[in-house]
């Protein structure tokens, strides 16, 4: 007889070191996605089940998350309890020591939970650095996690006006990048929150100088393909004079993604995934028998 459970975990990564948050294809070479270096650990915990991860937010190579989500099924052989939420995170951390992958916790779910279609809202932060006339200038503690611009000052005040235009519900057809999907996602979106704020460096107060550093935060309950790194090259060029607020409201409504001027995009380095959110009902602590710890080291149960 086999017990399994369904657990949500939330993990953190750098995602320049991994080919997005998804699963690559057995036969593409190169880096691998967050997905299969996650579904390796979860099988190092020897499962009876073939392990299957649903990842709530599908992150291009490059982008970060210090908080992304997944659920998974796990059965467990000789009828032994599920693992306790505590132990599956520090096991899994054990096997994913090697990585720049953290699972910062986990939750036991529903059978009907589903960490994607589940999920109220997600939350993504871009970080910009200003005054930045080569990458190499910048303090290792930021390398690939922003955007450096040689301008020292940004038009804030305009660039909250046109983000103000994007808040709402919206054909964002205009900030979508072209991809296979595109025939089957809807491109109307609510966007709930555009703001933008003063930052910091990582290592503000030791670093030799002062970066001044502005973060853009979006949340909605779902994204277009690449559309946070269009809305904000497309901000940053309202802050740098390239592009006019009413230029920008003429891209929203043009509802067109070959209307976005080439060259906006901004880079995958400086964006974040910084939350998912569920409802509190599908978190709380799910009532099982006493859980038992994993082993760390890859013995046979």
């Amino acid at each position: 007889m086999h017990t399994w459970a369904r657990y949500l975990i939330f993990f953190q990564y750098i995602g320049t070191k991994y080919n997005g948050a998804v699963k690559v294809p057995a036969h593409q070479l190169g880096k691998r996605g967050i997905q299969d270096h996650l579904e390796e650990a979860i099988m190092r915990l020897k499962p009876v089940n073939p392990v299957s991860l649903s990842v709530s937010s599908r992150t291009d190579t490059g982008v970060h998350a210090l908080s992304n989500s997944a659920h998974f099924d796990l059965q467990r052989k000789n009828n032994k309890p599920p693992f306790t939420e505590q132990t599956l995170v520090e096991a899994l951390n054990f096997h994913l020591r090697s990585e720049q992958i953290r699972i910062t916790h986990a939750h036991r779910v529903p059978n009907t939970f589903h960490a994607r279609f589940s999920a109220e809202s997600r939350t993504y932060i871009y970080r910009i650095a200003l005054g930045i006339p080569h990458y190499s200038l910048l303090p290792l503690t930021e390398n690939n996690l922003c955007w450096s611009l040689w301008n020292t000052e940004l038009d804030t005040g305009a660039m909250r006006e046109a983000a103000a235009l994007l808040v709402g519900t919206h054909d964002f057809s205009s900030f979508r990048a072209v991809s296979s999907e595109m025939a089957f996602k809807n491109p109307v979106k609510t966007l709930d929150v555009a703001n933008i704020q003063p930052g910091s460096s990582f290592t503000q107060e030791h670093f030799h100088r002062h970066i001044p550093i502005w973060e853009l935060t979006f949340r909605s309950r779902s994204f277009l393909y690449r559309q946070v790194r269009r809305m904000t090259g497309a901000l940053v060029a309202v802050g740098q004079g390239r592009m006019s607020v009413s230029q920008l409201k003429d891209l929203l409504e043009a509802q067109d993604s070959l209307a976005y001027p080439q060259g906006l995009v901004a880079p995958a380095r400086g964006l974040f995934l910084t939350k998912v959110d569920y409802k509190d009902t599908d978190l709380q602590p799910f009532q099982t028998p006493e859980a038992q710890h994993p082993s760390t080291g890859d013995s046979e149960d």
